[in-house]
Order: structure tokens, then C-alpha cells, then sequence
């Protein structure tokens, strides 16, 4: 298929799209399958929408690949995802090698040793890439971002540099994991959920939210072009009139 025959027209592209990314476990059960072949389905998803967002020219994607919550599943399935987590930094050490910046959001200390510097020398090798910024929220949590920030900000406040007056929402947003990344313009959540599930809550608070019963691993670039024909027929008022 020609460079043509790939180009998509919208009225309007989103710059940032964040991905809840939803029904790997239904996905295996309704196969007889276990769960862990459900997230390996969806990491093929992952690269795929990666792939897709690249053609269609969206500068940033993030995906909810580990939420804070998600220690709490069992102790095989945790173990399966950070197994599975290994062979996601080998992807994303081809999307950096396509010229992608790679950057994961949350906090990487409760993360194996290995997988730890993997992700620090992933994001120290990629830095100077532009062209498209793709983040892996791992261990992510909305709230706990949030805490970061403020923590953050209250550490200069003391060393006495910066005044409590002198912070605005710009500076507030720099201070998050997404750092200068732009606000998500849309939230994409897979499986029929509707809810945030404590993704992005500052950065998505003028989002545009579509959801969609696939499972995440059925996702694919006909999905994706749905969300971003519903998003470009949407009027994005901020507040105004």
C-alpha cells in the first residue's frame, strides 16, 4: 500500500492521545486462555497503535500499561507482566531507533533492578528524538502524579527557590511525570468501561473522552480511526461559549 493510500484527513488531529488500554483478561477468558496471554495479545496491540499513530501523525501517545492498583493482583500475574514488561523495552528500543523519544511516567523504584535501568537508559538514549514522544505510564497512578508534583514544588519552595505566589498551572505541569508534554486532548478507553480509572486527571481536564466496547487486543487502526472521527466532529470549548 502507497504512501497516499496510508494518509488519513481529519478536520482536526489531537496532539496528545492517551489510551486506557482495557479487556486484556476478558480478552484471554472469552479464548479459554490465561490471563497473561491476554497481555501479551495486548502488547501486540500496543505496537500496532503505536505504528498506526506514527502514519497518521500524532506527536504524543501515552499508555496505561500499570497502574499503582495494579500490585495488588496476584503475585503470578504481576510477575507475568513484568516478564512481559522486558519484551515491551525491546520494542521500545526499535521505536527509538525509528527516531521516537521514549519516556515512562510514574515511579520506577518498585521495578527489578534490570528493568529499572533498562527504562532510565531507554529515556537518557531517546531524549533528543522530536519527531514523536511515545510514554509508558508505569506504576502510574493520576493522584500520585499529582503528589509528585507538589512534593516537587514544595522542595524549591523551601530551598527558597521559588515563592508559593509565583506557581500557575504552567509550572504546576511542568513539575508532572509529562513534564512539557502538551495536555491529552483525547482519552481512549478500550472493553466498555467508561471511567477514568486515576489516568491523567490534570493533564486529561479538558480531554475529550471516547470509549469503546473492543477488547484492548482487538484494537487496531480502523478503532483508532473511529475515535479520532469522533473527536474531530466534537466543538472543544475549554470552559468558554
Amino acid at each position: 500500500m502507497g504512501a497516499a493510500e496510508n494518509k488519513v484527513e481529519f478536520s482536526a488531529l489531537p496532539r496528545h492521545i492517551g489510551f486506557i488500554m482495557d479487556g486484556n483478561g476478558r480478552w484471554a477468558a472469552k479464548r479459554g486462555l490465561p490471563r497473561s496471554m491476554g497481555h501479551r495479545a495486548g502488547g501486540e496491540a500496543l505496537k500496532k497503535t503505536v505504528d498506526a499513530c506514527r502514519r497518521i501523525g500524532i506527536p504524543y501517545v501515552t499508555f496505561y500499561a500499570f497502574s499503582t492498583e495494579n500490585w495488588k493482583r496476584p503475585a503470578e500475574e504481576v510477575d507475568a507482566l513484568m516478564r512481559l514488561f522486558k519484551e515491551y523495552l525491546d520494542e521500545a528500543e526499535k521505536f527509538a531507533g525509528q527516531k521516537a523519544r521514549i519516556r515512562f511516567l510514574g515511579d520506577k523504584t518498585p521495578f527489578p533492578d534490570e528493568l529499572r535501568c533498562r527504562m532510565t537508559e531507554l529515556e537518557k538514549n531517546s531524549a533528543q528524538y522530536t519527531s514523536m514522544t511515545i510514554m509508558l505510564a508505569m506504576n502510574y497512578g493520576g493522584r500520585d502524579d499529582i503528589i509528585y508534583a507538589a512534593r516537587r514544588l514544595a522542595a524549591l519552595s523551601a530551598e527558597g527557590d521559588i515563592r508559593p505566589e509565583d506557581i500557575d498551572e504552567k509550572t504546576f505541569s511542568g513539575m508532572l511525570y509529562t513534564g512539557s508534554a502538551p495536555d491529552a486532548d483525547l482519552i481512549i478507553r478500550s472493553s466498555g468501561e467508561q471511567r477514568l480509572s486515576n489516568f491523567l486527571l490534570w493533564q486529561s481536564a479538558y480531554a475529550e473522552l471516547y470509549f469503546t466496547d473492543t477488547l484492548w487486543p482487538d484494537f487496531d487502526e480502523k478503532e483508532l480511526k473511529k475515535a479520532l472521527e469522533s473527536y474531530a466532529s466534537r466543538s472543544r470549548r475549554f470552559g468558554g461559549v
